[in-house]
């Protein structure tokens, strides 16, 4: 009897076995394809259940009877038109086929030729900032594999659109000029004219860069639903707040979400500084600030030292102290503000002391508003005056306590005319218009995490509070309803927030303590 040798036998069995599996496979994906709709049904009937139980547990159970009386009779009006229980069942199924479908995301295909050679280069453009002699198996290398440095990225119109560096644990991220320079780069090389956000991850040593969408800039001044001692400044990306607050002026209304800045005795940051370049939108904010500040039932006290009359729609409001563009009334008005802040003090210690609640006048809160203060200093120092800001001491220091609150604005090229107390004691900070990373370094104490535009629109800026994040920032649109440039929109908007007058326009306001002893004098 002849044999078969042992090796044939073997590999006749293992073909014989391959064959067998590759049927099988074949018959299954062919069960799987007759067998697809009623496994989708399936699944997708058992969803709707699952979702009717949801439904009926979270049902008061006083509400569980007229919900079966409802339910019940619509399955009775189906049963009696014609063809409808037929119809309720195709639309069961179809119900559940839709429930039952397949959500599984596709997997992306992976970089064209194009976003291939923007990746390589990329890469190349980072070898010089993370790639040393020393390192034996450098992540970064010329002519290297860019997959292992890029493990996440995706593409928006040909450019990039969102992308994951990883980079050497040796690498000087807690360096802010480092950081600076890799962030520049990856600007230049991602394409210019948009704005990204750098998240450095220093513990997995890992960098996200996201391109951000524009700030809306078609937000008007409004009514905002904020508390007592709440102001808006303006409004951020919804990944850097928890809070939105809806719109109600406008034809789309929608929830933002804002930069609100909290004084009081109990605020942090009890006083603002303003600083940006001419036409950034430093008055709008402040104006902004004290239509807000009216709203809420405080007293406000405008000194502007630019001269042009931006404060003017103000002048003999309710709540409106007074509106001063001229020297001598600058230093009656801040004067006046000092001595009201001492008295507030004294009354308030003098309550404690007895036991009482706070007097009802030292509960209203005082705002000093100052636009562009450093324009006063060289003519009142020609006319032998002190400085107006050397009165801002005492409100300041003591603001907080006696409920007044400070608001500075100027321009950048004038930040050093500001006196210590103002840059020591406004902790509340906001940088508007065209700036570089250093300025807005320099102003807000922490450099933000996007890029600075060369082109932005006017109030178009970053904040900090504090010791918080840098934010953008875009402050709403209040502009001076006295402008002829003013749009009737944007007019009869800022307009309708506007107080009544208590005093006409053309009469002479009272004048304050502080201001009658200096024209005695």
């Amino acid at each position: 009897m002849a044999r078969r040798p042992l090796p044939r036998i073997l590999s006749t069995g293992s073909a014989q076995i391959a064959r067998s599996r590759e049927l099988a496979r074949t018959a299954a994906d062919g069960a799987t394809d007759v067998l697809h709709p009623l496994i989708t049904i399936t699944r997708g009937m058992r969803r709707l259940a699952s979702a009717g139980r949801r439904r009926w547990a979270e049902t008061p159970k006083d509400r569980r009877g007229p919900l079966l009386f409802l339910v019940a009779s619509v399955i009775l009006v189906v049963a009696l038109v014609p063809y409808g229980p037929l119809l309720a069942v195709i639309t069961l199924m179809a119900a559940a086929a839709w429930q039952g479908r397949d959500r599984t995301p596709p997997v992306p295909e992976g970089p064209d030729e194009s976003q291939t050679q923007r990746l390589q280069s990329l890469y190349e453009a980072l070898v010089p900032y993370f790639a040393v002699a020393e390192d034996p198996a450098p992540l970064y290398a010329h002519g290297g594999d860019w997959e292992k440095a890029f493990p996440a990225y995706e593409f928006d119109s040909g450019r990039v659109g969102r992308l994951t560096v990883r980079y050497p644990a040796y690498f000087a991220d807690g360096d802010i000029e480092s950081r600076t320079r890799v962030e520049q780069l990856l600007t230049a090389k991602a394409g210019r004219g948009r704005e990204y956000h750098f998240t450095w991850d220093e513990e997995g040593n890992r960098l996200d860069l996201a391109v951000l969408a524009p700030l809306p800039t078609d937000i008007h001044a409004q009514h905002f639903v904020t508390a007592p001692g709440e102001t808006v400044l303006g409004f951020t990306d919804p990944t850097e707040v928890q809070r939105t607050l809806p719109l109600s002026y406008g034809e789309e209304q929608r929830d933002v979400p804002p930069v609100v800045w909290r004084t009081g005795i109990r605020s942090t940051e009890p006083h603002l500084l303003v600083l940006g370049q001419p036409g950034s939108g430093t008055s709008t904010l402040v104006r902004s600030v004290a239509l807000q500040a009216l709203r809420h039932g405080g007293d406000i006290l405008v000194v502007e030292g630019g001269s042009t009359g931006e404060y003017a729609c103000l002048t003999g409001r309710d709540g409106v102290l007074a509106v001063e563009c001229g020297t001598a009334g600058a230093l009656a008005g801040l004067e006046w503000a000092a001595q009201e802040t001492e008295r507030r003090l004294i009354e308030l210690n003098n309550a404690r002391q007895a036991g009482n609640p706070p007097p009802e006048d030292t509960r209203r809160p005082l705002w000093i508003l100052l636009d562009r203060p450093t324009a006063f200093s060289h003519p009142a120092a020609a006319e032998g005056r002190p400085d107006p800001q050397s009165l801002l001491q005492v409100p300041l220091r003591h603001g907080r306590a006696a409920g007044v609150t400070v608001v500075v604005a100027d321009q950048l090229d004038a930040a050093a005319g500001l006196s210590d107390a103002v840059l020591q004691h406004t902790r509340a900070r906001v940088v508007l218009g065209p700036a570089t990373a250093e300025q807005v370094t320099a102003v807000l104490g922490s450099p933000p995490h996007t890029t600075p535009l060369a082109q932005v629109p006017p109030g178009r800026g970053f904040a900090r509070l504090g010791t918080g994040p840098v934010h953008r920032l875009q402050v709403p649109a209040t502009p001076d309803p006295y402008d002829e440039a003013t749009s009737d929109a944007d007019r009869k908007a800022v307009e309708d927030l506007l107080p009544p007058r208590s005093v006409p326009a053309d009469a002479e306001p009272e004048p304050l303590p502080a201001e009658a002893a200096v024209a005695e004098g």
